[in-house]
């Protein structure tokens, strides 16, 4: 067997016609081979195992940085047996997972083995819960429902042979219809299919949690005659429906199917019973010798969640058809970016509560309001915003608000947490100023790039009161914020990416802004320009992991408002200091955290399954250095510290000591990988 080694031959001078005799004459062709099931070219049977890769990710926060947690990840051998005409067997024979979150996930019985003879004539996915009865291309009625244009030629060589496969764009002829979207490509000489990529329309698409699904089929040649399967990957998105909210959950399979064997006579009894079967008990299946622990050996653009090439199928799909086509239809939803714009509590609003709702209207437009009222300052907020996104990545915003702007270079705790912190013990660690106007955001998104922005804001700041306490103590007083008009132009950026075969994770953002800011009491007009970048990285090496994770912002020297200066000090920016007491000009903050598996109690979840037997312990030394500090600070900051990670890697705590004028700090909170949605 030998592979799509492709590349372009040639490209048509001008864009064929869409259902042109070439694409029509060639369609017939390979809808006839399909209808004989390749039997007259002697194949009767073949057996072959497939080994695939079924992982769940959560996805979390809508920001380029929310790269997918690998949540579950299954392993499984299959044996796969067919006859001709249309019979088929796949009996599982090994099976094994890993459990890195809490989940109670079931996979549907197809997606635990191998697409045979490029799917029937009716399309289903998900035991049809996913996608049903979509008309396949390539079947009887396959003219009636699409359009066909002929694409590129490729070439297949190795072997000593060379074949050239012609790639056959498809769509519907009524988008609105469940249909498939995508290309097939066909062997010229014999008709065969040697790749499928497809996508679905909305209307084929039968949960409505569904965002998309992209499959990939592709064949290869064995005994130089019969183009099976060889690769195959599938990608499901879901999110959930009734609530516009920053969280998904992404099935990705991919499968590798290798030790072909043609024409073994296989007796009939090997086909009876359901299609798809697990050969032995759970612990039998278990027991299979499977090389090295599955982590190991998870492919790597699996690990990272590589998306090159299923997102090229949804960019293909959508230049064939209307985005609209694809997209989810939402008629107004309630919304959020995390839990905290429901219900949060602290030293200037008491208990809030607050919701919004988000409805698209079509072309890629989208209304989004929200609201909340404080029950100790007894005010209202809310930022009302109208965005375009393109299929392509890009992006416009137009948003006005009457609302909170944080100050500091990163979050130090969870909403969540700072919502139980204060209402308990009055230990509020943030530091909000009030901020009215409005923002015109560009942006632009790509996989390799990142997300980069362009954005300009007119608003007016002034400073916030406290009030509302702790249940056991007081709080501490809000920041003395000026009160200005400030006009200001930001240029962003902000990528994640894994290398390493995906055992380095790195995350990066940085921040340009200048702008001015009058007092709105009156006075003369400062400028100011203000700079922030962020760096960590995660690296996984035979004794444990490493973590290093950067900080550095810097502002214009000069009269300039208080809020713009440079804030650390917390469990991220400053452990073993107080909560934003490194305040300066410019500040660099650096961690070096290394941590190791210890073995610890294992606890049971039930049905959502087991923690693991083992935390993690994360000894890590710490420093910020300071420059035009406030209060007469300056130069170094050095902390050591102590961590225990448990509990799936969702719960950390933390005890640093400062070394220069700190002191003893203790900080519990949950994952930073959840922080978007608390």
């Amino acid at each position: 067997m030998f592979a799509l080694l492709a590349g372009p031959l040639r490209l048509a001078a001008q864009q064929p016609e869409w259902n042109d005799a070439r694409a029509l004459e060639l369609v017939r062709a390979a809808t006839a081979r399909r209808a004989l099931q390749l039997a007259d070219t002697g194949l009767r049977d073949y057996t072959a195992r497939a080994t695939g890769y079924v992982t769940f990710f959560a996805q979390f926060g809508n920001g380029i940085l929310q790269t997918p947690a690998l949540v579950k990840s299954d392993e499984i051998v299959v044996e796969v047996y067919w006859g001709a005409p249309d019979r088929s067997k796949q009996r599982i024979v090994g099976r094994r997972d890993t459990l890195l979150l809490p989940t109670d996930i079931n996979y549907h019985r197809d997606h635990l083995a191998v697409v045979q003879n490029n799917f029937p004539d009716i399309i289903r996915l998900g035991d049809g819960d996913e996608v049903l009865d979509v008309v396949h291309p390539l079947s009887p009625r396959g003219t009636e429902v699409y359009d066909f244009q002929v694409g590129d030629s490729l070439a297949i060589r190795g072997q000593g042979l060379s074949i050239d496969v012609m790639m056959l764009r498809l769509r519907p002829k009524d988008a609105s219809r469940p249909a498939a979207v995508g290309a097939v490509y066909v062997d010229r000489a014999t008709s065969s299919v040697v790749r499928m990529t497809l996508s679905f329309t909305r209307a084929a698409l039968r949960d409505p949690q569904l965002e998309d699904v992209s499959v990939i089929l592709e064949n290869g040649l064995v005994d130089g005659r019969f183009w099976l399967p060889r690769r195959q990957e599938i990608e499901i998105r879901r999110s959930a429906s009734w609530m516009d909210f920053p969280a998904k959950g992404i099935i990705r399979g991919k499968w590798e199917i290798c030790c072909v064997e043609t024409n073994r006579s296989l007796p009939t009894q090997t086909f009876l019973g359901a299609e798809i079967v697990e050969a032995a008990p759970e612990r039998e299946l278990r027991a299979y010798p499977f090389e090295g622990r599955i982590l190991d050996q998870l492919p790597e653009e699996l690990r990272a969640l590589d998306e090159a090439e299923v997102r090229a199928v949804q960019e293909e799909a959508r230049a064939l058809v209307q985005a609209t086509a694809l997209a989810r239809a939402r008629s107004g939803n309630l919304a959020a970016r995390g839990i905290s714009d429901f219900v949060r509590a602290d030293r200037v609003e008491g208990l809030a509560l607050g919701a919004g709702v988000s409805k698209r209207v079509g072309s890629g437009l989208e209304l989004r309001a929200m609201g909340r009222y404080g029950t100790a300052d007894s005010r209202w907020k809310g930022r009302g915003a109208l965005s375009w996104a393109s299929p392509r990545g890009l992006e416009l915003t137009v948003e006005g608000h009457d609302d909170w702007r944080q100050v500091g270079e990163t979050p130090e705790v969870s909403g969540l947490r700072n919502s139980i912190a204060a209402q308990e013990f009055g230990s509020d660690w943030t530091n909000p100023i009030s901020s009215r106007g409005g923002e015109l955001t560009l942006a632009r998104r790509s996989p390799r790039v990142g997300r980069l922005s362009f954005g300009l804001a007119v608003t007016a700041e002034s400073p916030l009161t406290v009030h509302a306490s702790g249940a056991w103590r007081g709080v501490a007083p809000t920041l003395p914020a000026e009160r200005v008009d400030r006009q200001a132009a930001t240029l962003g950026w902000e990528r994640a990416w894994l290398s390493g075969e995906g055992r380095a994770r790195t995350r990066a953002d940085g921040r340009l802004t200048a702008g001015t800011a009058k007092p709105t009491a009156g006075g003369g007009e400062q400028r100011f320009a203000r700079m922030a970048v962020s760096l960590e990285t995660e690296r996984a090496l035979p004794l444990g992991r490493l973590v290093l994770r950067s900080l550095a912002a810097g502002v214009s020297a000069g009269d300039i408002p208080l809020q713009e200066q440079v804030f650390l000090g917390g469990p991220i920016s400053g452990p073993g200091y107080d909560f934003h007491s490194l305040v300066g000009g410019v500040g660099v903050s650096q961690r070096v955290e290394w941590q190791v598996s210890v073995p610890f109690v294992p606890i049971s979840l039930g049905r959502f399954g087991r923690v693991p037997a083992s935390l993690r312990l994360a000894p890590f030394a710490h420093a910020v250095w300071l420059d035009r500090g406030l209060a007469g600070r300056r130069g170094s900051y050095p902390a050591l510290g102590l961590a225990a990670i448990g509990f799936f890697d969702l719960v950390r705590v933390d005890v640093a000591r400062g070394l220069r004028d700190g002191r003893w700090t203790f900080s519990l909170d949950v994952s930073r990988e959840l922080w978007p949605v608390l």
